[in-house]
């Protein structure tokens, strides 16, 4: 399969095109590298992955890359993921997460394009309920722009879908964490506590610390995104373990495999985030055969051991 990772040089992106690099496919990496890094790719450029530096919201420019390279899949994963900035410029946040989207799917479909595969949100597109965990039956009442913004974009998918019958899924992600995140990315709190363990400062946490997120490992969620891009499941698909896990929880189990303990700083709660999110993954287990495979007390091992080297 001739692959096209936009945001390959992300966090999430370039650990998805080792692990397709991994399974015998081509992979090309659209990435303007604002927030990705080229280092990020080292390995799966000496293995044959090709890097094209370009900005997803230029729509000729995607355009005429995507019809030069002609690939079998797309897996969008490029995206304005701030929450807070969405809720501050929500335009800009469209025009990112929306428009851009759109435009990528039109080229795909004219360059012949099989399988598009979009990374969307979970908790940002449920918001605020009472179902846990949360299956993607459930009603989607964002909380902020950004999971408008997604919810929007994969109504273009099904609409692809349905005019001009092209294979779409959306994967509604949980909290992703794990090596190569970005400790001063948005929605990376376990990469951000890492760093601040490291330099041996306190842990800030907005709100009370109880609220709870669906954890899930970067290698097991690469492997559900790499096998949704082999298969023909369509639709929303929520990636995630079922589990609730607080930020104070977290930080208790980071500060053990640390051996550190650090203060905790309390700021007030960030507007347009909800109280608890975790995921119902039976549509995955049901459609990609697949499960996370790795518990929150190992994975932050692994982040924790991988951030010395970061």
């Amino acid at each position: 399969m001739l692959a096209l990772v936009t945001g390959g040089a992300g966090f999430i992106g370039s650990n998805l095109v080792d692990l397709l690099l991994d399974r015998g496919h081509e992979v090309h990496v659209v990435d303007d590298l604002s927030s990705g890094k080229q280092s990020n790719l080292a390995d799966a450029l000496r293995a044959g992955a090709t890097l094209h530096e370009a900005d997803i919201r230029d729509g000729e420019a995607i355009r005429e890359l995507v019809a030069s390279v002609r690939p079998e899949a797309i897996f969008h994963l490029a995206a304005q993921i701030d929450v807070r900035l969405s809720v501050s410029d929500p335009a800009y946040d469209a025009r990112t997460n929306v428009a851009a989207t759109a435009e990528l799917l039109e080229a795909g479909r004219v360059a012949g394009t099989r399988r598009f595969v979009f990374a969307s949100t979970g908790g940002a597109i449920y918001g605020v309920t009472d179902v846990m965990p949360t299956p993607e039956t459930t009603e989607p009442r964002p909380m902020a722009p950004y999971g408008t913004s997604k919810l929007c974009a994969e109504q273009y998918l099904g609409l692809y879908e349905r005019l001009h019958g092209m294979s779409t899924v959306a994967l509604r992600f949980g909290n992703v964490y794990g090596p190569r995140q970005d400790v001063h990315g948005e929605a990376g709190v376990i990469a951000i506590f890492c760093g601040r363990l490291r330099r041996g400062e306190e842990l800030r946490v907005f709100g009370d610390g109880e609220q709870t997120r669906d954890y899930i490992y970067v290698g097991d969620l690469v492997d559900a995104i790499a096998t949704a891009g082999e298969g023909d499941a369509t639709g929303a698909i929520n990636l995630g373990t079922e589990e609730e896990t607080s930020v104070l929880r977290v930080a208790e189990l980071l500060q053990a495999h640390a051996g550190a303990s650090a203060p905790i700083d309390f700021q007030p709660a960030r507007l347009g985030e909800i109280e608890r999110s975790v995921l119902d993954a039976g549509r995955a287990r049901e459609l990609l055969g697949w499960t996370a495979a790795t518990r929150i007390d190992e994975g932050l091992r692994l982040t924790w051991e991988a951030s010395a080297s970061a």
